[in-house]
């Protein structure tokens, strides 16, 4: 490491690799300075205390650090054996984050998951240590293998003089081979190569690669459901479409669907004419409704009606991986007379172009039932089952 001008540590999730090197950054920066000024970086300030800062301030002060922390600065004074050094914490998930840490100098930096930080606010924060001795020092999960991240900094580590760690869940001794497990359970397809198996793969071909009929697709529905839910992706030009989920036993039910196509109807419905068609759709039957959040005048003419409808949440590939993992616990089933979305299913791909420009992004074919489905799990089956956790 003495040779090296930093540090970078990719893998799998929960391997250890954050704090191992949260911490080495610390014991390295009272080792080689004093007086000092040094970065934190995450992808929001909020989420570096959360996953780095509160967990790594006890293990320092069993290391006999004193730890001062300056909210309203976000700042850590960090000193030890006559040592005094100051850590700023910075979001840098936007290109405009670079202008908040332009201009200090900085004998070090940490990029805490470094793939969802804005490529110019690492370039930035890296032209900030110019003290000399100063280093850097990367922690990710591994995203697509064309990623700015992976292309320019893992590629060329060996050029920019950085020293490269590969962690794995085996890395971590506090897992035992149970949660590890139950780790992998929880990733599917593209996320599960990156997550669990910690590699740089592309997101290629279906996306729910994981949907199998004989699993996924049932005749005959439970005679009662204990909630009840409908979720709606908006479109003009583009198709309309509803959803009725029903819960029983723990599974989430595709009940029925509404799929209306404006292009191949000949005519596009108003806001009016469609709330209608949701009323006619849910028949009487009382639930709540999660709707296309671009889909503001629809969503007003629906609260108008008296209609329980609030905004989806719209994070794609989080939603994705969601609904990947919903399908492959089993607990989230369809009717087979939902032609429409057992078709989407099928079709609905990845992005090749997309994916070689470093983006994982699903073709906008093929999707308004898939978006309808991300609405729901996101909106409903996610939040039940914290619901259920908590418990």
């Amino acid at each position: 490491m003495s040779h090296s001008n930093g540090v970078i540590a990719d893998g799998s999730v929960r391997s250890g690799k954050t704090l191992a090197v949260a911490l080495s950054f610390m014991l390295w920066a009272n080792q080689c300075f004093d007086g000092m000024q040094f970065a934190m970086c995450g992808a929001t300030a909020r989420s570096l205390r959360r996953n780095v800062v509160t967990p790594l301030v006890p293990m320092l002060l069993a290391e006999g650090f004193s730890v001062k922390d300056n909210r309203g600065e976000n700042k850590l004074t960090i000193s030890k054996g006559g040592r005094r050094n100051f850590f700023y914490l910075f979001g840098g998930a936007d290109e405009d984050c670079q202008d908040a840490i332009q201009g200090m100098t900085l004998a070090g930096v940490l990029f805490d998951e470094a793939v969802l930080l804005a490529e110019s606010f690492v370039n930035q924060a890296v032209a900030r240590c110019s003290v000399a001795g100063s280093k850097f020092w990367f922690t990710c999960n591994p995203d697509g293998p064309f990623h700015w991240f992976k292309k320019n900094w893992i590629d060329r580590a060996e050029q920019k003089g950085l020293l490269y760690l590969h962690f794995t869940m085996r890395d971590n001794p506090s897992l035992s081979d149970e949660v590890r497990r139950r780790y992998e359970s929880l990733y599917t397809g593209v996320f599960r190569r990156r997550f669990v198996l910690g590699e740089w793969s592309a997101a290629q071909g279906a996306v729910y690669d994981m949907f199998d009929p004989k699993r996924h697709i049932v005749e005959t529905l439970p005679r009662t459901f204990t909630r009840l839910c409908a979720a709606v992706d908006y479109g003009t030009a583009n198709p309309t479409v509803f959803l009725l989920f029903g819960e029983s036993d723990g599974v989430w039910y595709g009940i029925r669907e509404y799929y209306y196509d404006g292009r191949a109807e000949g005519r596009s419905k108003t806001d009016v004419e469609y709330a209608d068609d949701l009323e006619a759709f849910l028949d009487g039957t009382a639930c709540e409704v999660i709707a296309d959040p671009s889909a503001a005048s629809f969503l007003a003419e629906l609260r108008r009606r008296g209609i329980a409808a609030r905004k989806a949440n719209n994070a794609v590939v989080d939603g994705i991986r969601r609904v990947g993992n919903a399908l492959e616990s089993g607990r989230l089933k369809f009717c087979v007379g939902m032609e429409h979305t057992v078709r989407e299913f099928y079709a609905y791909v990845w992005d090749e172009d997309a994916a070689e420009r470093g983006e994982d992004r699903p073709v906008k074919q093929n999707d308004h039932a898939m978006d309808a489905v991300r609405y729901f799990v996101m909106g409903r089956f996610f939040v039940s089952e914290r619901e259920n956790r908590s418990r």
